[in-house]
């Protein structure tokens, strides 16, 4: 089975529709599937919930969907780098499902792992708890948050080999392997592509059973959210 393929547009060809719950992998602006999300805003499909951690920055990464307005619904943890979504959100234009951070990762990672549901300390007694079952264990309050499945998910790796078979760096490795395993549909963008055997398999974070198409993005551009450095020391 071939899982290659040219461009990010050929990737998601026969994937796409409108309504889909799509997860996003990267951690603000490190290791987001940028070539796979122009592909998606380019499709003009709509009215997408999507599941990432934030929600980009304004006219990068998911801030590019939210300018179009391709999206119903975010389920994130972090959203305060992107003044769109802030507009369309007291705009009732979107729709906002905030979790914790660690609640968010466990529920792609529960979805990927065939759980359902299970239960966490977080959260429980407040606003994040209503409309959910709350249950004691050990004489503490416990709230159930179900786990999370999309029909796709778009992830970012360094390396991967023809099989499909993932390595990613640094930062990049929050949330894109756990949401490699969480998609009904995986199409990952890969930096340096390699034919198998050419990854020392201890080094293999997702394995290529989870992928279903690849894209060779070679010359990936890395954003900086907030570029801080230091006063220039004249001796």
């Amino acid at each position: 089975m071939k899982k290659v393929y040219p461009d990010a547009k050929a990737a998601l060809a026969g994937v796409l529709k409108d309504g889909m719950l799509i997860m996003a992998g990267g951690f603000g602006l490190c290791g987001i599937p940028e070539s796979l999300i122009l592909a998606i805003r380019d499709s003009g499909v709509k009215n997408l919930t999507i599941v990432s951690n934030n929600a980009g920055v304004d006219g990068i990464g998911l801030g590019l969907l939210l300018d179009t307005k391709q999206v119903k619904k975010m389920i994130s943890s972090y959203v305060g780098e992107n003044k769109t979504f802030a507009q369309q959100f007291l705009a009732g234009e979107l729709e906002i499902e905030f979790n914790p951070q660690g609640t968010l990762a466990e529920r792609i990672r529960a979805g990927g792992a065939g759980i359902p549901a299970f239960f966490t300390k977080t959260g429980a007694g407040t606003m994040i708890a209503e409309g959910k079952e709350e249950r004691e264990f050990d004489g503490e309050r416990y709230v159930m948050e179900r786990g999370i499945v999309a029909d796709l998910s778009i992830v970012h790796a360094w390396k991967g080999d023809t099989e499909g078979n993932l390595v990613y760096r640094k930062t990049a490795r929050n949330f894109n392997p756990m949401m490699a395993t969480a998609g009904k549909m995986t199409v990952a963008e890969v930096e340096n592509l390699v034919q198998p055997g050419e990854i020392n398999p201890d080094h293999i974070m997702t394995s290529g059973v989870y992928v279903k198409r690849m894209i060779h993005v070679p010359n990936a551009q890395k954003h900086i959210e907030q570029r801080t450095v230091r006063k220039r020391v004249v001796a």
